[in-house]
């Protein structure tokens, strides 16, 4: 599945909590933060920051996973919040129009799914 890449300001920490900022102020659900660079160290392993900030609506959410239940294999939505090689912290998410596509989503249904694009271009911002 394609994703897409936006450059933010600011480190990786402070990108992941802005994003909570606007889940909350968006009346999304912030349902986990899994730090992949965490759990490397906890093995002894060194990897530059990388989280996952997993948050969703269940009031939409659970609608598209009736009528497609294979999408709950995607949601709830996840932006992967990362630093490059060169130090630039960079946020990535799946193609919304791929998700809408792969699950066979009404134009209705697949517009709670446009948050993704809009989170991500308000923390790149």
């Amino acid at each position: 599945m394609e994703c897409t890449t936006r450059t933010a300001t600011g480190s990786v920490e402070e990108t992941v909590e802005r994003l909570k900022e606007l889940i909350t102020a968006r009346g999304l659900t912030l349902f986990a933060v899994i730090e992949h660079d965490v759990a490397a160290a906890a093995v002894g392993l060194k990897m530059r920051p990388s989280k996952v900030v997993i948050f969703g609506n269940p009031k939409v959410g659970a609608p598209i996973m009736i009528a497609a239940p294979l999408a709950a294999l995607d949601l709830p939505l996840r932006l992967l919040v990362w630093q490059d090689a060169s130090g630039k912290t960079k946020v990535s998410h799946h193609l919304v129009g791929e998700l809408k596509r792969r699950h066979g989503l009404t134009d209705e249904q697949g517009a709670a799914l446009d948050v993704l694009d809009g989170l991500a271009a308000a923390v790149a911002g």
